[in-house]
């Protein structure tokens, strides 16, 4: 059994690109399926997997036997529409402790554009779920993710890791002010009602903007957030006759094509005179066409490009992450501690059931000497004997039939597997002290 982990993030591959691979939390349980059926038909196991999907990431993680990397590769070049060495030159495939290690790194915020950042952690839960729910998850999936979420807790009630992280949300208000003088004079639109519009209206909501607005293509959700905003809900159909009256747009969705285009945004711009317009695109895929950006009157900034305004490096930070490495090493030892002993289990499964066959055949025996009248001591002696036998007659079938450095090796092995606490050594002398 195998673990690896094979994905790209903002880090890897641009974000077009990202956005071939990018999955809805709809789509992943019969993308899973789909992957576990092909997989099978390539190689040989029962593999399981999970899908990680956001907007900085796609991650597959499997366990299953080693030849499954490979056809894992081909099946998510497949899925993005690109060639294989296209895929490979922005991608990452990291096995066994490797895998561990980026995973509780995901998980602890440390392979995050946001340094710390939290939500990250619970968009690894919901992968979770949804490989459970699909069936897919199994138990080697299921202690490497359990494992990656207590050194994620661990991380952060023992680190200083997210204490001065800026949020995605925090940098697209920031990046707002710089535009405009007075955040309580502008109108807002949040197009979307996610995890993640949710946090950045929040996050506008405390400047007290002139007026906010919810676009979202379910207007009962879209209606929800808005209540708690206290603003308008539009329908996401009405957007192109509306975009004019705000100032700033911040859209995050999983449409996979873009919602708003350089023609509406062009007669926004023509009908509020070319005052200039805030636009944040958070989707992978882009919500917002690219050309967008091109227009003189527009200030758009993509989830990439925040980057620049949520790093932040201060020796107090880089202690934290030292100290949050060491305990992810210490994480991760664990986990391959535990893989090790995984391999081994069918071994001892088989002789188990080997050990219970024989001494069945042997209980059987002395049942039935004992039922003639035998005398109990002599009984007893014979399923002994007939059980040493049986466990010896392997290993001495072995042992004679070998012969040189062979045979030499496994008395060797022999001796410490028979001869513990024995003054024998392996060739039947007294060992030196």
């Amino acid at each position: 059994m195998s673990v690896f982990a094979l994905g790209l993030n903002h880090n890897s591959a641009p974000l077009d690109l990202r956005g071939r691979f990018a999955f809805t939390l709809e789509q992943l349980a019969p993308t899973l399926l789909g992957f576990r059926r092909q997989l099978q038909t390539t190689a040989t196991g029962k593999a399981e997997a999970a899908i990680l999907s956001t907007c900085n990431r796609t991650e597959l993680y499997v366990a299953g036997p080693q030849a499954m990397v490979q056809p894992a590769v081909d099946w998510l070049a497949g899925v993005g529409g690109v060639g294989r060495s296209a895929l490979l030159d922005h991608a990452y495939v990291m096995e066994g402790g490797a895998a561990a290690r980026h995973a509780f790194r995901v998980a602890s915020g440390l392979d995050s554009m946001v340094l710390g950042e939290a939500q990250i952690l619970g968009q690894m839960k919901q992968a979770v779920r949804e490989a459970d729910q699909a069936g897919t998850l199994g138990t080697t999936l299921h202690q490497l993710f359990q494992r990656s979420f207590s050194v994620a807790k661990e991380v952060r009630t023992s680190t200083e890791i997210g204490t001065h992280s800026i949020s995605m949300a925090a940098a697209s208000v920031r990046l707002a002010g710089q535009l405009f003088e007075d955040l309580s004079q502008i109108k807002v639109l949040f197009v979307g009602a996610g995890e993640m519009i949710e946090l950045v209206a929040t996050h506008f909501a405390a400047k007290n903007p002139k007026a906010m607005a919810v676009a979202n293509r379910t207007l009962d959700r879209g209606e929800k957030l808005a209540s708690r905003l206290n603003a308008e809900a539009i329908r996401l159909a009405d957007l192109p006759q509306r975009l004019h009256e705000f100032d700033a747009v911040i859209s995050c969705t999983a449409s996979s094509l873009p919602l708003i285009g350089l023609g509406a945004v062009e007669r926004a711009l023509k009908a509020r005179k070319h005052r200039p317009m805030f636009m944040v695109d958070l989707a992978v895929p882009r919500d917002i066409e690219p050309e967008v950006a091109q227009l003189n009157d527009v200030y758009l900034y993509t989830v990439d490009e925040l980057a620049s305004v949520v790093q932040t490096a201060s020796e107090k930070r880089l202690a934290a992450v030292e100290q949050a490495e060491a305990i992810i090493e210490t994480g991760v030892q664990s986990f391959v501690h535990w893989l090790g002993q995984r391999h081994t289990v069918p071994l001892i499964q088989a002789l188990n059931a080997q050990t219970d066959e024989w001494r069945a055949a042997e209980i059987a025996r002395a049942r039935k000497l004992l039922a003639r009248g035998e005398d109990v001591d002599t009984v007893l002696e014979a399923l002994s004997r007939g059980l040493t036998q049986k466990m010896l007659h392997g290993t001495l079938a072995e042992l004679h039939g070998s012969d040189g450095d062979q045979r030499l090796q496994l008395a060797q092995t022999v001796s410490r597997l028979f001869l513990r606490g024995s003054s024998k050594g392996p060739t039947g002398s007294d060992s030196e002290n």
